[in-house]
């Protein structure tokens, strides 16, 4: 029986070249499973920039050739990546509250955004358990420049894409267990995926014709821009 937590699908389209050569290149497959593992996510957490595509529903290599991602493109990456190396993962769906992007979204753009905004995370198999890697969406540099704009923050942040108890003070590097940056926005649970494909037919963003034209022209690449800013400094 073919192992759904393995199979390639049309969004995590591990086979094609650029998956490949990148997974050759890095040299992955010599790693440990741990080791492994931990390259993938400190990959796509750090070298695909937090950024918005245009869509949720782009294969692993167009988010790769994008350079940046969010939750939901980033998963996308990261499970192609692991399942590219015959490492179990698996996917896990909800929704989060816009609130918490604040600073990060802005104007008109968080005026369109709907209320609850569909939110995913991988979890990997390794050593015997499930292990949420959330913590891959954001990457070091600006979380660090958001850490600088609030050196005195202790405890609750909900802004900028984070959405923490324990500010600063929270783990993203992989150490083998579960690793989270967005989770205390959940709205609703949706429970666990094989994949993203089945996902999103069940549960696609709903934005409507106007607001998905102008999402997919505009807003993402004026979100994507305010990121930069923040990670920048500026």
């Amino acid at each position: 029986m073919e192992n759904e937590y393995l199979r390639e699908t049309e969004l995590l389209d591990y086979s094609s070249p650029s998956i490949q050569s990148l997974i050759s290149d890095k040299g992955w497959r010599d790693l440990s499973e741990y080791d492994a593992i931990g390259a993938v996510y400190h990959f796509v957490k750090d070298e695909i920039l937090f950024g918005y595509n245009r869509c949720d529903t782009l294969k692993a290599s167009e988010v790769l050739d994008d350079g940046i991602g969010q939750c939901n493109t980033k998963s996308t990456l990261l499970m192609a990546l692991l399942r590219g190396l015959g490492i179990d993962c698996r996917l896990h769906g909800f929704t989060v509250s816009k609130d918490f992007q604040r600073g990060a979204v802005s104007g008109i753009i968080a005026l369109m955004a709907p209320d609850e905004i569909v939110h995913t995370w991988v979890e990997v198999f390794f050593d015997g358990k499930w292990i949420a890697l959330e913590g891959v969406i954001i990457d070091k540099k600006f979380l660090d420049a958001v850490k600088s704009k609030y050196p005195d923050t202790k405890g609750v942040f909900r802004l900028y894409a984070i959405a923490v108890d324990d500010f600063p003070h929270f783990a993203v590097d992989w150490n083998g267990c579960d690793t989270f940056i967005q989770s205390k926005a959940i709205v609703r649970d949706y429970g666990i995926y094989p994949d993203p494909d089945s996902f999103f037919k069940e549960h696609s963003q709903s934005l409507g014709f106007v607001r998905s034209f102008l999402y997919e022209h505009i807003g993402c690449r004026k979100m994507t821009r305010n990121i930069v800013r923040v990670r920048n400094n500026d």
